[in-house]
């Protein structure tokens, strides 16, 4: 299938392939939100938006996040809200508060994305589409393997989720960075440059400006697609993971007076990682918390170690050897 006519641009044409793909099936009359930046990426997205909802008979509209954090934003917000507009979007800007929990970037996120969920429920939107591209995803893996975040954190962004009741689609996840902004050149858009995308204070930066070029120096081309391909992989095996837990939970997962509880000789004779996701949905489900690897395998040893040790407090929750159970009870 392909989207390549007489003078059409090939990135524009890509860009437009992977956002028609991403709206096919969505009702006829429904509104789909862009989350707009103003940068290259999202505005790619826009203006592939704007082209394929007109003709999907879908309502585009966008929506720019001030997060107030440097001079000149609400400029860069408005010019922003301003070329949506010309591209024929119904475009909105919001001015948001940031806190300091979790860091600067992680808090600016999160402030965006309540914004964005709460924009989106206002106007009856069905989904929201962000310009997260390929380059995003392989940053995203990088940084969650130096942390040693786990399979989850590897998994990387999914190109569809829910936030907050919203669905969040993420279309150009199998598209390069490079290819969004020559789309942006083809089409006469001239993206905002967000100076602190050039901050090597911030982690990612310094992956995308340091880390990844001295891989691909080093290891050769392909270390972005090969990342992003590493992601996809784990979260085709996590919903196989899922589906398997489900399956056990019902037969080893019952709900106790003061919480929940796990059958130790079912949990033990389960393999080490489907045992330790379990546990970790279990609380995850229960208490609403997440749980470390070495949190997670004390929990185990309840289980496959026994010898009389006591309870073991974990965030939100409590967890003790009681019979042939152990127990997850709230901390009070």
């Amino acid at each position: 299938m392909t989207d390549r006519r007489p003078g059409l641009d090939p990135a524009v044409a890509e860009v437009r392939l992977a956002v028609r793909r991403a709206l096919t099936g969505l009702q006829q009359g429904s509104t789909v939100v862009v989350a707009l930046s103003g940068g290259a990426d999202s505005l790619a997205l826009a203006a592939a938006t704007a082209f394929e909802a007109a003709k999907l008979g879908l309502r585009a509209a966008s929506l720019t996040v001030d997060h107030g954090l440097q001079d000149g934003s609400t400029d860069a917000a408005a010019a922003a809200s301003a070329k949506a507009e010309a591209l024929g979007l119904e475009a909105r800007v919001v001015r948001v508060e940031v806190g300091a929990a979790g860091g600067p970037e992680a808090a600016a996120r999160e402030a965006r994305y309540r914004a964005l969920a709460e924009a989106a429920r206002a106007i009856g939107a069905t989904a929201i589409l962000t310009g997260h591209t390929l380059d995003d995803q392989a940053e995203t893996v990088l940084l969650g393997l130096a942390r040693g975040a786990g399979a989850t954190s590897l998994q990387g962004m999914a190109e569809a989720s829910v936030l907050e009741g919203v669905r969040m689609l993420r279309p150009l996840l199998g598209v390069r960075r490079a290819t969004t902004r020559a789309a942006c050149t083809a089409e006469g858009i001239e993206p905002w440059d967000d100076p602190h995308n050039s901050e090597p204070r911030f982690a990612r930066v310094r992956v995308r400006e340091t880390v990844l070029p001295t891989l691909e120096a080093q290891l050769g081309p392909g270390i972005a697609e090969a990342l992003a391909r590493t992601a996809a992989q784990l979260r085709e095996d996590a919903e196989a993971f899922d589906e398997m837990i489900d399956e056990t939970i019902e037969d080893i997962v019952e709900h106790a007076e003061a919480g929940i509880s796990v059958s130790a000789a079912a949990l033990a004779a389960n393999p080490a990682a489907l045992r330790n996701r379990i546990i970790r949905h279990v609380v995850a489900s229960e208490f609403h918390e997440s749980l470390t690897r070495t949190q997670t395998l004390e929990v185990v040893r309840l289980a496959t170690d026994w010898s009389g040790q006591g309870p073991i407090d974990l965030p939100g929750c409590r967890a003790r050897r009681v019979g042939g159970r152990i127990e997850f009870s709230a901390r009070v």
